[in-house]
């Protein structure tokens, strides 16, 4: 039964990145996006406390912004203060041109938000 729940987890997870990178595309806003792989050496990351953050996705704007998105499903939100911290620094630190967001299970207004 663990399991199952684990997988059933795991598969929301995935379809929740599947979602958020559909609405990554259909932005007008948006010039391109990458899917940004963790561990890798050209991969974007945030510094945590104990460990390094890989954001979900790197968005050029149109306007010359990046933006920056983390999406999490509603199981990992509480999770994820540090990270949201993490990138609310990151991106008040880069005078306006780089912004971080963290959608919360589907709801992709906070992406809308950011971009202004």
């Amino acid at each position: 039964m663990i399991g199952l729940w684990i997988a059933l987890r795991l598969l929301g997870f995935v379809r929740g990145n599947r979602k958020c990178a559909a609405f990554l595309d259909a932005l007008p806003e948006v010039e391109f996006w990458v899917r940004n792989l963790a561990r890798k050496n050209t991969s974007f990351r945030l510094h945590l406390s104990k460990d390094w953050f890989y954001p979900d996705f790197v968005c050029q704007l149109k306007d010359g912004r990046i933006l920056v998105v983390e999406y999490k499903g509603g199981f990992l939100w509480t999770d994820a203060e540090e990270k949201r911290a993490i990138g609310a620094v990151w991106a008040s630190r880069s005078g306006g041109k780089c912004l971080f967001v963290m959608p919360k299970e589907r709801d992709f207004t906070s992406i809308m938000a950011a971009i202004g």
